[in-house]
């Protein structure tokens, strides 16, 4: 069995989205991490929010089932409600709910606070804990749809963008926040709003492109929202590859079919490789790689969310089929910039406005995102060239080059995700012949030594040896160990099979 486990002590109690992606244990922060604290008796601003978060807190739900539907039944059609929870319940829901979050001015008018102004589906049949907890939640996402807090004015002219962050439960499992913002139709100087999607489904095109109905039908009228996305939620989700078709009826339009396809490559739907590669050379991707895949403390800087959202997710992606286990933050809203000072690895997105507030910090990588930068690397350690095989990068980089500049998404995401993918392939794609497993044991056990010293590339040979000391490896072969009878498979299983057969077909060429 893999020993390599990094137990953590609870100490001090954080905001749960800090919480790692997947995590099956109890994880928290040293005491050493700094609170935010000011003089005794006044909170700093990560503990005056640990109570706000505490209300993404779930029970586990038991395997073999779903996640309980909080979407109460409406008592006048029992039936269709009925088939409508069973669908969520199942994972197949589009969306939990929507909401609009706008800025409204304090009561003291010096300034603005985001607000809750419309809510589908409403909830009201609640019992008073779960409209507290509700209420806390959505408290927490106005924070996200507007992470700068209360430093607004009225504007004239606003360029609509689209972003995404994720809420992590304390059993690991997610639900994903989808934004976009937007200036409301009217006339004179007025502020921003945001339209917010909370799923527990991860497709940023989709949902981009839903916003794209939803604003189109905000322009005319607040109540147009309601029959397209009461519509959005009976219909089923689509399978990889396929396409559900949404009948809809616009005033003055008439009927409208909107078709919303699904990507037949599901475990990139939530990517976008073009934000990345847009804000940085494949050299520098290279590097970020490097750092990300032995979890260190990344921070991404840039202006605009959505270059934030789709880049950090954009990182993680490249570490398929392995998952990034700790925090991640793809828009840190600037009342918990403190997050920073966490000693333990992030990948954390923060507006460029903040820079000051992290650039202070040392052992991290800083990487700047804008058009206007100056470098790339504003603070890094130094070594990440250093830390991947040298034949290895000049081959994913190879790879990377055989990309066109008239590719789509799709065609992207493939040639992208396929360079890395084949990195793991090479570097540890023979974990399964060293995983053992005896007819009495419940659970196999992997030979650490075995696996690490089949590796012929002293260079590949040194790399595995660090990469065997994270989370996203450990827990992987644990996953492994712990499902004995479950076959191997998807691509990244498919592609181990096809270098194999490549190696075999070479060896027998040279005898």
């Amino acid at each position: 069995m893999c020993q390599n486990m990094h137990r953590l002590v609870v100490t001090k109690e954080y905001p749960l989205f800090l919480l790692p992606l997947g995590a099956q244990r109890v994880v928290s922060l040293p005491d050493a991490v700094p609170s935010g604290e000011d003089e005794p008796g006044e909170q700093g601003p990560l503990k005056r929010f640990s109570a706000l978060f505490a209300s993404f807190r779930r029970v586990k739900p038991d395997k073999g089932r779903g996640a309980e539907s909080t979407v109460p039944l409406d008592p006048d059609n029992l039936a269709d409600n009925s088939s409508l929870q069973h669908r969520y319940v199942s994972g197949q829901y589009f969306f939990e709910y929507l909401v609009v979050v706008s800025l409204k001015k304090t009561k003291d008018g010096s300034s603005y606070e985001p607000q809750i102004t419309y809510q589908f589906p409403k909830r009201d049949m609640m019992g008073r804990s779960q409209k507290e907890e509700e209420e806390k939640t959505l408290k927490a996402i106005t924070l996200f749809c507007f992470p700068e807090g209360i430093s607004w004015a009225p504007l004239t002219e606003y360029r609509s963008e689209t972003f995404s962050f994720v809420l992590t439960e304390i059993d690991g499992s997610r639900r994903n926040g989808y934004c976009r913002r937007l200036l409301p139709g009217g006339k004179g100087a007025r502020p921003p709003e945001a339209y917010c999607i909370i799923s527990s489904l991860a497709c940023f095109g989709l949902f981009s492109k839903i916003f794209d109905e939803v604003e189109k039908r905000r322009q005319k009228s607040m109540a147009m929202i309601y029959p397209f996305m009461q519509k959005l939620r009976e219909a089923p989700f689509p399978a990889p590859g396929n396409t559900v078709e949404i009948k809809s009826f616009i005033p003055e339009s008439g009927t409208e079919i909107i078709s919303l396809t699904r990507p037949l490559d599901s475990w990139l739907e939530h990517v976008d490789f073009a934000a990345l590669f847009r804000c940085l050379t494949d050299e520098e991707v290279l590097l970020v790689f490097a750092a990300t895949v032995l979890e260190r403390r990344i921070v991404f800087i840039a202006e605009e969310l959505s270059t934030l959202s789709q880049v950090i997710h954009a990182v993680a992606a490249l570490l398929y089929p392995f998952t990034w286990q700790h925090t991640f933050i793809s828009i840190v809203p600037e009342i918990l910039i403190d997050v920073v000072m966490a000693p333990t690895p992030y990948l954390l997105g923060v507006q460029k406005r903040l820079l000051d507030q992290v650039t202070d910090q040392s052992d991290l990588l800083v990487v700047d995102l804008s058009e206007d930068k100056q470098k790339t690397f504003i603070v890094s350690n130094g070594d990440e060239s250093s830390i991947l095989p040298p034949k290895l990068q000049s081959e994913i980089l190879q790879a990377l080059s055989n990309r066109k500049e008239t590719s789509t998404m799709e065609e992207l995401n493939r040639v992208v995700s396929e360079a890395f993918l084949h990195f793991f392939v090479k570097t540890v794609g023979h974990y399964t012949s060293y995983v053992k497993y005896s007819r009495a044991a419940e659970r196999g056990v992997f030979e650490n030594r075995s696996f690490y010293k089949a590796i012929e590339s002293k260079t590949t040979r040194h790399f595995v040896k660090k990469f065997m000391q994270t989370q996203m490896f450990d827990l992987f072969i644990q996953d492994l160990e712990q499902h004995q009878s479950r076959p191997q498979q998807g691509i990244f299983h498919e592609k181990i099979l096809e270098y194999q057969e490549k190696k075999k077909r070479e060896k027998t060429k040279k005898h």
